[in-house]
């Protein structure tokens, strides 16, 4: 029996393989974390600019930055991802001039670069609806109570603009998780990338199911983190909906007391004195 069990597990679970490289696919959860911590990051800063952009009275400023966001969010990552690996060494003089070359010849930084830039479009918009969900009569009161623009975005509008902006942010870093596995075409180890070379070693399938198991693993962490964060920093908002239920239920015995002939005090309107 023992041995029947012990040969089961030895199919799913290739112990001699994963000896021998299991100490790969550690490495590629580190270089998959960096490329997306990296292009998360920098995609933030880069979508606020876009976001301001975006939202500028501007024409020109606002139509390069619909431009920009059509663009990457039309098109795909992987032939984005190829325009900056492939496309770099089209302009190597160029890139040389400027001193620049030494980074793009390195697949890493590419794929940083090419993750950044589509990130960005998707948070620019996610920025953009949070910001415009914010009532502007609260933003015109705080102008009245004579509150600088700094203090109006610090206090009143970023604040409410989080919150909303919060769940679309946990679904984009989700999505880049799982996008990053693209950088294995362009040469680069991450994740997908030593996966991708242990079965080149090895011609076992199975150190794919590996691999889906653990970007698995990463995301629910990540999802239920996320939950963790927004239950936080959404608790004033359920404890007022609570609140403003409970109400709504009050009213509603007593309007229904009322339709029945009851006083606030419960006896028929009748029978009083």
């Amino acid at each position: 029996m023992l041995d029947t069990l012990h040969d089961s597990a030895a199919a799913l679970l290739n112990f001699e393989m994963m000896s021998r490289y299991g100490w790969r696919l550690v490495d590629g959860i580190w270089i998959t974390t960096q490329v997306v911590t990296l292009s998360v990051t920098l995609g933030f800063l880069i979508a606020f600019l876009v976001c301001r952009a975006r939202m500028s009275r501007n024409r020109m400023l606002s139509g390069a930055a619909i431009s920009y966001i059509t663009f990457f969010r039309g098109t795909p990552l992987l032939c984005q991802l190829y325009l900056v690996y492939y496309g770099a060494g089209e302009i190597r003089p160029l890139l040389t001039n400027l001193g620049v070359w030494w980074l793009f010849r390195e697949a890493f930084v590419c794929c940083v670069f090419a993750f950044s830039l589509n990130t960005a479009a998707y948070q620019a918009e996610i920025m953009r609806g949070a910001l415009s969900s914010v009532p502007k009569g609260q933003v015109e009161a705080a102008a009245a109570l004579g509150l600088s623009q700094f203090r109006i975005s610090r206090h009143v509008i970023w604040p409410q603009a989080f919150i909303v902006a919060l769940r679309p942010f946990g679904n984009e870093l989700i999505a880049m998780i799982k996008s990053s596995a693209l950088a294995a075409i362009v040469t680069l180890l991450d994740l997908m990338g030593e996966t991708r070379f242990i079965f080149a070693r090895t011609f076992d399938f199975l150190i794919y199911v590996y691999a889906a198991i653990i970007y698995l693993v990463i995301v629910e962490i990540i999802r239920r983190v996320w939950g963790l964060i927004e239950r936080s920093c959404s608790r004033h908002l359920i404890v007022a909906t609570g609140e403003t239920q409970s109400r709504g239920q009050d009213e509603g015995r007593i309007c229904r007391a009322g339709r029945h002939g009851l006083s606030h005090g419960g006896a028929p309107q009748g029978q009083r004195a």
